[in-house]
Order: C-alpha cells, then structure tokens, then sequence
C-alpha cells in the first residue's frame, strides 16, 4: 500500500535564461544535480531534483529557459519546459533581480497565465545578494504588476536567504500524495546524461561567446571498476565547425585538458571513485538543426 504524506508534488521553475534555476535547484536539494554557468540557454534538459522533509516530498523541475527558439534544439528544449507545465502542483516564476524586468518576462507570464490558470503561482525574485534593498524592492514592484501571484519571495540561492522560506511556501501549496522517488535518490536524470552535462558545463566555462550554444556532449563508455576504485569514461564533444573544434582543443590541446581536468573534479565527487576521463572533439555539421541528433543528446523532449 502506497504510503501517502501531507505534502507532495511537483514545483516547476520557469523563467528566462540565467534567471538562476538551475543554481536555485541545487541550492534547495543541497547537491549538484543541475549545471550552471553564464552562458544563457545552459540548461537543456528538464531535470528533476528531489527534497525530503519529514511530512513533505518537494519535487523541483528545473526546466530550460523559455526563449524565442532560432534553431530545432531551441524549439526542443521550449518543448520540454512546456511539458514540464502540463502536470505541476506549483510554478515558480523565477525572475533575476539584478536585470531590469523586460519583454522576455512578461511574455513567460502570460503564457503561465495561459497554460497554468488554476495552478498557484510564486514570483521568485532571484541573485537578491546582487542588488540593494531600494533597487530589490523597485523590482519586486514591477515583477508584481506581471500577474496573479499566490506568494512573492525573494531569495538568494548563493547565500541561502530566504530559501526556508521558498520550500515553506511551495510545501504549503502542494496537495497530499505519496512519496513518488525513494527518499536517497536526489534526481531523476540517467547517470550518462549528468556525466555528459557536467563535461559541457566545463565546456561552457572555457571557451568564447561563439562556441558554447554549439557544444553537444555524447558518452561513448562508462565502466566502473571497483576493485580498483576507478571509473573510466569516454565522450566526445561534437562542434558544428572546424573553426569550434580548435578554441575546444586549444593551444597544444590546453583548452581540452583544462575541461577535462575540472569536469573530473566534479565526476569524481560524483561516483565517490577516482575517474579516467577521455575526451575528444569532433565536428557535425549543423547538429542543432537536426532532429535525429537533438535526440541523439538527448535534449528537450525527444530524448
């Protein structure tokens, strides 16, 4: 028989690119399940972050920013925050407080509006440790007037102010139900996906304006050993143009081997053993406009 519990459900977090999802999800789960970076349209994947309370199981969907999409992987992932919205308890509007509210916020307002009319709504204004109080509340006045808002919080996902007061309120939303992950399990994302999305994020954090959006990421093997305390991992980093190949390579191969050095550091805390990491560059034409190789990635929802 299912054990049911007072709280539970699912919390989307929406909100343009950078707007900090990604950092807020692991800000609230207490791990890195979510890459992040300044890079806008980082995240590509609609991932699942599990918090447990005593009487409560929050699951938090950190969902790619909605954007005006110019290629099929943008269309993809718009498709995947938007299947995050058909079946949530909760939506968060994430909103950064450090950037003047804009067009692009008030457009995914109206589609919340549109597509979660009877679903509470918490504004979320974000990066509160950027901004002063005067600047803070101009904004939080503003990011009001953007709709009908269950609760405003305004928090700081690199301090942790106010996050208590963020999961009171989303648990104090949700209805009662089961437990729908085991109370160990962190996220729902395959360990391939989140091994090839941290090499990208290294990716992302190493190289110019012009390479990262064309950055895909593929896990060609991964073994574990254990008698040997060793994980050993092969991916490639597939480019769109000869030209990306080389600011991903580097110098004497010194972009490449910056990446996989710190994307080790992290893949090593994440299977708790050392890790052998091989990476190489390959060029694939326009992949971005492909279908068959979105899904390849396993990007939005055709993965």
């Amino acid at each position: 028989m299912t054990d049911f519990i007072e709280h539970s459900g699912f919390i989307s977090l929406v909100g343009r690119p950078n707007a900090g999802k990604s950092t807020l999800t692991n800000a609230l789960v207490g791990a890195k399940v979510a890459i992040t970076s300044d890079t806008a349209q980082t995240t590509r994947h609609r991932l699942r972050a599990v918090l447990n309370t005593p009487d409560a199981q929050l699951i938090f969907v950190d969902t790619p920013g909605l954007h005006k999409a110019h290629d099929a992987l943008g269309e993809e992932v718009n498709r995947s925050t938007f299947k995050a919205l058909e079946d949530t308890d909760v939506l968060a509007l994430l909103i950064d407080a450090s950037q003047p509210v804009g067009s692009g916020d008030k457009w995914i307002a109206g589609l919340l509006q549109q597509m979660g009319q009877h679903v509470p709504t918490i504004l979320v204004l974000t990066k509160t440790d950027l901004v002063d109080s005067e600047a803070l509340a101009q904004q939080r006045a503003l990011a009001a007037r953007l709709g009908d808002f269950t609760r405003i919080i305004e928090l700081s996902a690199k301090t942790g102010q106010n996050l208590t007061d963020f999961v009171a309120a989303a648990t104090a939303l949700l209805p009662a139900g089961p437990r729908w992950f085991p109370a160990d399990m962190q996220t729902d994302q395959p360990i391939e996906v989140m091994v090839a999305e941290f090499i990208r994020e290294k990716a992302l954090r190493s190289t110019f304006d012009e390479v990262p959006h064309a950055v895909g990421v593929a896990v060609e093997e991964l073994t574990q050993d254990a008698d040997h305390n060793l994980t050993r991992i092969q991916a490639v980093l597939y480019v769109e143009r000869e030209s990306q190949k080389g600011i991903i390579v580097g110098k004497g191969g010194g972009t490449i081997k910056a990446i996989g050095s710190a994307a080790r550091l992290d893949l090593e805390q994440l299977f708790g053993t050392r890790v052998y990491l091989d990476l190489r560059v390959k060029v694939r034409k326009n992949w971005r406009r492909d279908a068959a190789q979105i899904r390849r990635f396993g990007y939005g929802e055709a993965g």
